[in-house]
């Protein structure tokens, strides 16, 4: 589904970040984010089924187009809830609704917990808290952290002869995503480099986080949210399989069949979602 979408760069004063565009102009303000290692065309296929919204889809910090954090600096939950935030100062949005798939769900959850009057609705696509932590291994986990920040300054970037050798790389990830949808986020990921291309991603993205919240203090982030909240649960995705998470959650949930990225791996799942949240946001 093609639809009109405008390419923007927005400069923060600390970082600048770079976003699409969609909807009209006088929509209900919608900041959408993507999850860890992808880009703004997540929302590629989504977006233009979303009635009724003008939504503002980023390239998070170190990720697609937008600018890498400064040398020294890293990438925290707190620190991309703070862009959101600013970037939501420099729209002149006071109060916005926010839309977010995995990582980008879960940095929403915690900017709407913080600043409750600040967010009218929380669109969630398979993610609502990070993963947590015992106490009693945070010495433990720092310690990793820091070796795994040392170690990386000896290492080089993976570089694929042709782009559709960084493709298949990341329809093979982590999150393995269908070829559809790893072109689309390859479209703003890869990047020529000498020897052929490689991902345009913030190594420092890839490394463990020195600290985890525990259990108790992530639930308090989904205990404070005081707006609406419809959250999708992929049928064969991350959250599924937590059904100890999911029975505690007092989010309105909707289960729609697909896998992680079931809102970007094809046009059927996108459009099962848009129509989820159409209802949810009364433009259906």
């Amino acid at each position: 589904m093609s639809a009109a979408v405008e390419e923007v760069r927005l400069s923060l004063g600390h970082i600048e970040l770079a976003a699409h565009l969609f909807g009209p102009e006088d929509g209900l303000p919608v900041i959408a984010l993507h999850g860890w290692l992808d880009n703004a065309n997540s929302f590629a296929h989504l977006a233009p089924r979303l009635k009724g919204l003008r939504i503002v889809a980023l390239d998070l910090a170190g990720h697609g187009y937008s600018q890498h954090r400064p040398p020294g600096a890293g990438y925290a939950l707190a620190d991309y809830a703070h862009d959101v935030l600013r970037v939501a100062e420099q729209l002149g949005w006071q109060r916005f609704a926010l839309l977010g798939h995995s990582l980008g769900a879960i940095i929403c959850v915690q900017l709407a917990a913080a600043l409750p009057d600040r967010v009218s609705h929380l669109a969630l696509i398979d993610g609502v808290i990070p993963p947590t932590g015992g106490e009693q291994d945070a010495a433990e986990r720092l310690g990793m952290a820091l070796q795994a920040q040392l170690r990386l300054d000896g290492k080089r970037k993976s570089v694929y002869a042709t782009q559709e050798q960084g493709v298949h790389a990341r329809m093979k990830g982590m999150v393995a995503v269908s070829r559809e949808a790893a072109e689309l986020l390859a479209q703003r990921g890869l990047m020529p480099v000498p020897g052929g291309y490689s991902w345009r991603s913030d190594s420092r993205l890839t490394l463990p986080s020195p600290v985890r919240l525990s259990e108790a203090q992530a639930m308090a982030y989904v205990m404070r949210v005081s707006c609406p909240v419809r959250l999708v649960v992929a049928q064969s995705g991350m959250l599924a399989r937590n059904t100890g998470l999911l029975e505690q959650l007092p989010f309105e949930q909707v289960t729609l069949p697909g896998g992680h990225h079931l809102h970007l791996n094809d046009e059927q799942g996108a459009q099962l979602v848009a129509d989820c949240f159409n209802r949810f946001f009364g433009f259906a």
